[in-house]
């Protein structure tokens, strides 16, 4: 199953893929939740996450919590389960 929003196609949904070509972003989904979706670009281009539980993640983890929280439809969810 090919899903097209805009110029961008997905596998499915809430199945991230990598972005080379996107000048800021370095990852986007076509995230969905109950009947709610929403494409989410997320990621910084060329930067990479930390191992779990460096300075690093926890940082990351702790200073974005409240925004992972919120669940599939948030950036920093896609962020923290793919990068960090």
């Amino acid at each position: 199953m090919t899903i097209k929003r805009g110029s961008e196609e997905f596998s499915g949904y809430n199945k991230p893929k990598a972005t080379p070509d996107h000048p800021t972003k370095s990852h986007v989904v076509l995230a969905k939740d109950g009947d709610k979706v929403k494409l989410i670009r997320f990621g910084q281009q060329g930067v990479k996450g930390s191992p779990d539980g460096s300075k690093r993640n926890e940082a990351f983890k702790a200073r974005h919590a409240e925004n992972i929280a919120k669940g599939k439809l948030s950036a920093a969810y896609w962020s923290d389960k793919i990068k960090w």
